[in-house]
């Protein structure tokens, strides 16, 4: 019985797979070396400027800091009992409340209006997205000023008063009078000038991508055009934009800072958290301590609502 015959493999088939694995390596280091060229200094910024401060405020919010960001003496849980039990600080959290309260329904209705009218828009609607949608593209601060020194600014010169004065109404201090609260006006409608595009541009995209489909068939079997297509097709189908606008409406609110501060100033009848942690961080006392473990406290808030919205209106599910 004979041995079986050797295979001959041919050396210059080897090398070349040889070759093609090293090509290979040196392709996948070089995809891996371009990656963190371009990623890297994101990475590192995002190190930097949001999660070491974060860490660092965590330790301050468990020491004595005053007038420096070094921690001087720990004291445990004090500062958060103290923010907790803090009068001012939970009036902060109220006036916070009351803001959600009128921006966030308004905001969802609005921006969903605008939404379905731009949608059903045949002509320019490039141009009336942009018009919409360009008051996001605007400082917080600027739009501030604006309201405050040309709209509401309280004098006969106003813009608001100007309007009341053709009606025959007197001039009103609309930042400054409390009884009734008059303030709402320029810091609800400041805040829906500037973010009603943004969501608006969410709700669309949420449009588009019902299928024509559905609304064909809710028309053959019989439903009206206008609120039953809208209830019944329309309203559900957004249920997840609906839902993330909700969720970012909420969590924008809680970060109420700008318009405050440049419209009001940091008074007690109106002050959302951030505006009195600022104060707290960096006004006159400069204690870090406190400021820190307030700032964590308003995080936790946040992050309990947010599950608690995503929970109830069972946002991520598979379905969506």
């Amino acid at each position: 019985m004979s041995a079986p015959a050797k295979t001959r493999v041919d050396p210059a088939v080897i090398g070349e797979q040889r070759g093609g694995r090293r090509r290979r390596q040196k392709g996948i280091a070089g995809n891996t070396l371009w990656f963190w060229v371009f990623v890297g200094p994101f990475v590192l910024g995002l190190l930097i400027f949001s999660y070491l401060p974060i860490i660092w405020s965590l330790v301050l919010s468990f020491f004595e800091a005053y007038n420096t960001a070094t921690p001087s003496k720990f004291v445990g849980l004090r500062n958060y009992i103290d923010m907790l039990t803090d009068h001012n600080f939970l009036s902060s959290l109220g006036t916070f409340t009351i803001f959600a309260v009128f921006i966030v329904p308004l905001t969802f209705v609005l921006s969903l209006a605008l939404a379905l009218l731009v949608n059903q828009v045949k002509i320019a609607r490039a141009f009336f997205r942009s018009v919409f949608f360009l008051p996001t593209a605007c400082s917080y601060v600027v739009a501030s000023l604006i309201w405050r020194l040309s709209i509401f600014n309280g004098v006969r010169f106003g813009l608001a008063n100007t309007v009341l004065g053709w009606f025959g109404i007197d001039n009103i201090a609309w930042l400054s009078t409390v009884s009734p609260p008059w303030y709402w006006l320029p810091l609800v409608t400041v805040r829906l000038w500037l973010q009603l595009g943004f969501y608006m541009i969410l709700f669309i995209a949420g449009l588009q991508r019902i299928s024509p489909t559905l609304y064909e068939a809710a028309y053959v079997d019989g439903a009206k055009p206008g609120w039953q297509v809208f209830r019944y097709i329309t309203l559900p189908q957004l249920r997840s934009t609906s839902v993330a606008v909700l969720i970012l409406n909420l969590i924008a609110a809680y970060q109420a800072f700008d318009e405050f501060y440049n419209l009001i100033g940091n008074v007690n009848y109106a002050r959302p958290p951030l505006v009195y942690l600022y104060g707290i961080s960096l006004g006159s006392i400069q204690d870090l301590g406190h400021g820190s473990a307030g700032a964590l406290i308003l995080a936790v808030i946040i992050m309990i609502v947010t599950l608690l919205q995503s929970r109830i209106f069972g946002f991520g599910k598979a379905g969506d």
